[in-house]
């Protein structure tokens, strides 16, 4: 089972659900998104980047959800659309967090879900790229519990591992 596989499987989506895969990259979350919302679910997939969308769609990753060349600062959604919100890799590319965080939880119904995601764990990313881990680093619980509870959320679960990152969290009520 792939990594987006296990992630999803822990966010706790139902059938029915509504979500977004916010900035989606080439949808390789879409198919267990799909899987685990079902066929009564919807799919959407955002991504800023048109080259990524036109691989998800090379990859017949489309026929998962719905594709939206889309800024995940400014949704083209209602407020309170969705379900939940299942981002992979995204915080660190924000280019501001608290706000964009806040968007995120606009287009989330109250009690509605979020996960932020990543592949392999802080101190393994930091050691990747030959960097030291900070204080600072926005994916530090200490400074990612306070960051959502600024933007609607609030901290549910956080798993910092070598092999992952997984911090979940609920829209306040």
């Amino acid at each position: 089972m792939s990594e987006d596989h296990t992630a999803v499987a822990e966010f706790g989506l139902r059938p029915g659900d509504r979500v977004l895969d916010a900035g989606c990259g080439t949808g390789r979350a879409l198919a267990p998104l799909r899987a685990a919302v079902g066929p009564t679910g919807s799919v959407l997939g955002a991504d800023l980047t048109p080259e990524m969308l036109a691989a998800a769609q090379r990859a017949g990753r489309a026929t998962e959800g719905t594709l939206l060349l889309a800024d995940v600062a400014r949704l083209p959604l209602r407020d309170g659309a969705l379900d939940a919100v299942f981002a992979s890799g995204l915080i660190a590319h924000l280019p501001d967090p608290e706000a964009n965080l806040r968007e995120l939880a606009r287009v989330v119904s109250p009690g509605g879900r979020l996960a932020l995601f990543h592949p392999i764990g802080r101190a393994a990313l930091a050691a990747r790229h030959g960097r030291e881990l900070t204080p600072q680093d926005l994916r530090a619980e200490s400074n990612l519990g306070p960051l959502l509870a600024r933007s609607g959320w609030e901290l549910t679960s956080y798993v910092d591992e070598d092999a992952r990152f997984l911090a979940l969290a609920v829209r306040h009520l």
